[in-house]
């Protein structure tokens, strides 16, 4: 692995688009109370947002590698980008469910061609690099998200209201397409043509071995979003809106993981931090699970976010790296597993909750790390279908 790690115009870019997709996409949960005052929905209607967030995604992870095989990776980039602010504008001045819980569906929809080609043309052009890259990526895009509830609640306050957090961010493409107008994506590493062939032959079966391990781990770190504050005052028994202001603790502790994460790849394999990451993670949420006090709890929820902070960036690395000549199909899937883990396990986990109790159901997080630790464990001493295992 090269001991340089050089960070080009286009790269900058790419990083830099990652966050705004992700600022908007955890700008969700802090505007809903608003819409529901404003819109006098109900809790379930209000839940449809990120419902419909997460199936643009969906179609995307299926569907997107179709698009940018037809415009081209730049032209698909800059359609995510500003697809992304004219749907939220759209979201900002929808007066009925309808055209608000749309508009939040094709935020996920346009918006997701970013999550494609930003790791895909981030691997193409880092190459054996771009654990680096793609932990970079998830670091600055995990700062950016993490002000997402800030702004909500200090432009509330302001007379312009909530709105112009999300107005002023759904200006940024603009700039941002000024400041890089020069910068390229690097070529794809399959030409049009070689693509429209590949698009027939199925993706080699180590792949989906880390793409499972992969919607496992998206899982266990929306479980914890979803579901922390619900635990810290159900099971804890912390007040309500203290359980609310711990979930940013296991964001903080995101943020330090992927930033950790992001050096220690340059001096260690992939597949030993991904080893850590889930033992740290796994010793932070066994500390979590059994606390009967508030600072033990939060202590293991922190230590459980620096665990799972690396695992998303670190596995697609691994994942898009099975088929290094056709990284488009190969982000598109993992955008696929971002959906379904997205849309599925929380409400899974919120279920378990209503049936046994939210103790007991957040054993479903162990049992997630517990199966994304055979997974990669398997993975790594494989060469499933001719592939080798990166080291």
């Amino acid at each position: 692995m090269p001991k340089t790690f050089r960070r080009d115009p286009f790269t900058w870019l790419a990083y830099l688009l990652l966050a705004f997709y992700g600022f908007f996409l955890n700008i969700l949960g802090p505007i809903t109370p608003f819409l529901k005052d404003e819109l006098d929905l109900s809790y379930t209607v209000g839940s449809l947002y990120f419902t419909a967030f997460a199936v643009g995604i969906l179609i995307v992870g299926l569907g997107g590698r179709w698009v940018i095989n037809r415009i081209g990776r730049w032209r698909s980039l800059w359609l995510g980008a500003f697809g992304m602010s004219v749907s939220v504008v759209l979201l900002l001045v929808g007066q009925t469910p309808a055209v608000t819980v749309g508009a939040a569906f094709s935020m996920g929809l346009v918006g997701s061609l970013i999550l494609i080609i930003v790791p895909s043309a981030l691997s193409d052009q880092h190459g054996e690099m771009r654990p680096v890259a793609l932990s970079e990526a998830n670091v600055i895009a995990s700062l950016v998200s993490s002000a997402a509830p800030l702004l909500v609640g200090w432009f509330a306050r302001l007379p312009g209201g909530w709105r112009t957090a999300l107005a002023l961010a759904a200006l940024t493409p603009l700039l941002m397409s000024l400041v890089f107008r020069k910068a390229a994506p690097p070529p794809a590493a399959a030409s049009p043509e070689q693509e429209s062939h590949r698009k027939r032959q199925p993706l080699p079966i180590l792949f989906w071995v880390y793409w499972t391990a992969l919607v496992l781990a998206i899982s266990v770190e929306f479980c914890m979003i979803s579901w922390s504050a619900g635990y810290l005052e159900k099971a804890i028994g912390m007040p309500m809106a203290n359980a609310a202001q711990a979930v940013s603790l296991f964001l903080a502790a995101m943020i330090l993981g992927r930033l950790v994460g992001s050096k220690l790849v340059q001096r260690f394999s992939t597949h030993k931090l991904v080893m850590l990451s889930i033992l740290t993670a796994g010793a932070g949420f066994s500390i979590y699970w059994a606390a009967k006090s508030a600072p033990l709890a939060l202590a293991g929820l922190f230590i459980t976010g620096l665990g799972v902070a690396s695992l998303y960036p670190l596995i697609q690395s691994l994942a898009i790296g099975t088929a290094p000549n056709n990284t488009i199909q190969a982000s598109e899937r993992t955008t696929l597993a971002s959906g379904v883990a997205i849309l599925a396990l929380p409400l899974v986990l919120g279920g378990l909750a209503d049936a046994v109790g939210i103790r007991l159901a957040y054993g479903v997080v162990a049992l997630l790390l517990v199966s994304v630790f055979i997974i990669t464990q398997i993975a790594s001493r494989s060469s499933l279908a001719g592939q080798p295992v990166e080291e």
